[in-house]
């Protein structure tokens, strides 16, 4: 008598059960949690259509006409792109966008890993220098401005005045081009580091203490542990402050507009500066409106690149 094979359900995919076979059935339920779920997530996908994407393609519209804003605009199909092409001062816009960038983004994330690492250590005090350090990103950019305007005011500075005190020239802060936009870095590098800084130390306590003792059990000293196990393995940590801070810079404004707003002579102008006296003095909207598509492709392809690598970033035990 032959012996009968019992076999199992066969398989026609990976995880799919073969044809024929019952699938089983929903959970009771499961459709009124999805719809629950659904009811959940809509307002926040209303608020996202009502305030992001309704005012860009409104923009984006905008930047296709010749306006002033009041009243019907005439279509202009790409003349305003057209223009930036020849627009001296939207060029130098973009290359005081990009100076500020190269300059505030690697100093404040510098500044942010010395102070997280250093934090991240057994210090008398830690919680209130931490605190100290993320005070600013309390206080709104026009607050941060104002606090600039104390210590760099030409006239009645606080910085000035210390140096008249020991005997040296004041400087001309709001005159001088270099000054000026040395004041709009200094102000932003110190409002923006207490940010890096609690990123970078949210990193670190994610890095496990055994790779610093085997480290040390092969004879590195703290620079070498510092350079060899803490910098690569913060290396997604710094990828994304690099295309946040990026996107900021890009995205100043009201730092550079209350302490020097964009002079002296537009050495301090930025791209959205440049669109705001575009848009609100000159009242060209459809020429500021096309500026702020541009910035926006900006932002777009960093913000790209930021959400690529998130999806094959390493994973810090």
């Amino acid at each position: 008598m032959a012996d009968t094979a019992v076999a199992g359900p066969r398989v026609s995919g990976p995880g799919r059960p073969a044809s024929g076979e019952r699938l089983r059935p929903r959970r009771p339920g499961a459709r009124r949690e999805t719809l629950a779920a659904y009811g959940f997530i809509a307002p926040n996908y209303l608020l996202l259509l009502v305030f992001v994407l309704v005012p860009l393609v409104g923009a984006f519209l905008v930047s296709l006409q010749r306006t002033d804003g009041f009243g019907a605009g005439a279509f202009a199909g790409l003349d305003n792109y057209a223009r930036l092409v020849s627009d001296p001062l939207f060029w130098r816009a973009l290359g005081n966008t990009v100076l500020f960038t190269l300059l505030v983004t690697p100093l404040s994330m510098l500044l942010g890993l010395i102070a997280a690492t250093l934090l991240n250590a057994a210090l008398p005090a830690r919680p209130l220098w931490r605190s100290l350090l993320i005070l600013p990103m309390a206080v709104s950019g026009v607050a941060t401005a104002l606090i600039g305007v104390l210590v760099f005011d030409q006239n009645s500075g606080i910085l000035n005045r210390i140096l008249t005190a020991v005997g040296l020239s004041p400087v001309t802060w709001q005159s001088d081009a270099v000054p000026a936009f040395a004041t709009i870095v200094l102000a932003t590098v110190w409002w923006r580091t207490g940010f890096n800084m609690l990123i970078y130390l949210a990193g670190l306590q994610g890095i496990g203490p055994d790779l610093y003792e085997a480290a040390t059990l092969d004879g590195a000293n703290r620079w070498q542990r510092f350079r060899n196990v803490t910098v690569p393995l913060l290396g997604p940590t710094s990828f994304f402050l690099v295309v946040l801070n990026v996107i900021f810079s890009f995205q100043v404004f009201d730092i550079v507009f209350v302490l020097t707003g964009g002079g002296p002579g537009g050495a301090t102008s930025v791209l959205v500066t440049y669109a705001y006296e575009t848009g609100f003095v000159t009242r060209d909207q459809g020429y500021a409106a096309a500026i702020g598509m541009v910035l926006f492709v900006f932002a777009l392809v960093f913000a790209a690149a930021q959400y690529r690598a998130s999806r094959t970033k390493d994973v810090v035990e």
